[in-house]
């Protein structure tokens, strides 16, 4: 068994900003003893990405995983991990850079093994006849880096835009796209759904708690 415990959760330097999961279920231990737990490894950064990640990270040590947070600039071996999960906040129609980078220098490895993927925006909260069209849509940059590793699922999810410091223009545009109202626009059912995902899909069980979000 691992002696790491579980949400153990590290601060994080400023500036960081995506996530990275790894899970890993029958490792070995550095004396090659056969590990049954599963062991989840994060990192991430700061605002909605960050609490998602949290949540999500929470919900699976529930199941019986350990969860350990780390920064983004320390990638794990991906030899030791069986799944992976990968998410990032939306710039300009595409994950971040430095989330897009890492899967294409670990494409063979991330390809070997089953990988989650979500971004967070502001698209899921677009409502009305353009907004959902919007929402329905991919981005072809996020499209390609889904497809290049042959990602089992990916979920886009609303974050937080607030309204201070947005331009005029912006927030016209966002009306007229189908945004509503500012601030917290998360979806905590679709992110707990997403969770039950990825815990189905590494056989893990029910959780003995229900985790809170934010």
């Amino acid at each position: 068994m691992s002696g790491r415990p579980a949400g153990n959760h590290r601060p994080l330097r400023p500036g960081t900003s995506p996530l990275f999961g790894t899970v890993t279920r029958g490792a070995r231990s550095a004396h090659g003893e056969s590990q049954t737990c599963s062991q989840h490894r994060f990192r991430f950064g700061s605002g909605s990405p960050r609490e998602i990640a949290e949540y999500i990270g929470n919900d699976l040590a529930a199941r019986g995983a350990t969860v350990e947070v780390a920064d983004a600039e320390h990638a794990p071996d991906l030899s030791r991990f069986d799944a992976v999960a990968i998410g990032s906040a939306v710039h300009d129609m595409a994950l971040l850079p430095t989330v897009a980078e890492y899967v294409a220098s670990h494409r063979n490895e991330l390809s070997a093994r089953p990988v989650w993927l979500f971004s967070v925006g502001i698209e899921p909260a677009l409502r009305g006849p353009i907004g959902h069209r919007i929402d329905r849509m991919v981005p072809k940059r996020i499209a390609a880096v889904r497809d290049s590793i042959s990602s089992r699922e990916y979920q886009a999810f609303a974050g937080h835009y607030e309204r201070v410091g947005v331009s005029l223009g912006a927030r016209v545009l966002y009306r007229l796209l189908g945004g509503g109202r500012y601030g917290d626009l998360r979806d905590w059912t679709a992110i707990s759904t997403f969770s039950d995902s990825i815990a189905q899909g590494l056989n893990l069980h029910a959780p003995h708690i229900i985790p809170i979000h934010p």
